[in-house]
């Protein structure tokens, strides 16, 4: 019993942000850099992004496993990123917060700036940082168009452009996102968008946390 109220105590003060493992190397960056010490992170599949329907169920059963072991302070990783309101619902279940915005392709762009090209962006493919690393793993295989390029159209005819959302400056991933692009037909866009709104999420979290009267 002491035990497990000794490990209680300690976590009174860390901040858990349970999210999406597609933004994880860039949560864990951005604690890094803004010296967020009592931010810890555990996270969701990042295959979720194409099955949204197991988002809110997931982070439900993650939210009631991180109470049991002791955590007060939780944070969702997670815009709505297609669960329709479905994650909201847990969030509200649980009394926790989580990042604002439709997706991770808007708040990486800020919702001020997304808000004036989300309409223009409709027939747009967004990469990120992420999907570049992961094109391969995320889109040629289970789709097969390593083995069946013709199937490109049938994916991605109705795309006009692939714009890359850039969270860092990486020849290597511009590169895949140029050659994806090429690979696709679509008219290729760069944005430097960096982290957008993420850290600023991060750090609020994190200073509610440390200062739990501001909440």
């Amino acid at each position: 019993m002491a035990a497990k109220q000794k490990i209680a105590t300690e976590l009174d003060d860390k901040l858990l942000v349970i999210g999406c493992g597609m933004i994880a190397r860039e949560i864990l960056v951005i604690k890094q850099q803004l010296g967020l010490d009592h931010l810890e992170l555990t996270c969701l599949p990042a295959d979720f992004h194409f099955r949204p329907d197991r988002i809110a169920p997931a982070m439900d059963e993650a939210i009631v496993k991180a109470r049991a072991q002791g955590y007060q302070h939780i944070y969702v990783g997670y815009a709505d990123c297609g669960t329709g309101g479905l994650l909201d619902r847990v969030c509200e279940k649980h009394g926790v917060e989580r990042l604002a915005g439709p997706h991770c392709f808007a708040f990486y762009q800020g919702a001020a700036a997304y808000a004036k090209v989300a309409e223009a962006d409709m027939m747009s493919f967004y990469m990120t940082d992420f999907l570049c690393r992961q094109f391969d793993a995320f889109f040629m295989k289970p789709l097969g168009l390593d083995r069946h390029p013709e199937l490109i159209n049938d994916y991605f005819g109705n795309y006009e452009k692939l714009i890359y959302l850039a969270q860092t400056d990486d020849p290597v991933l511009d590169k895949v996102a140029e050659d994806a692009a090429k690979l696709l037909g679509l008219v290729y866009e760069r944005r430097a968008t960096g982290y957008g709104d993420l850290p600023h999420a991060l750090a609020n979290a994190a200073d509610t946390t440390a200062n739990p009267k501001r909440a």
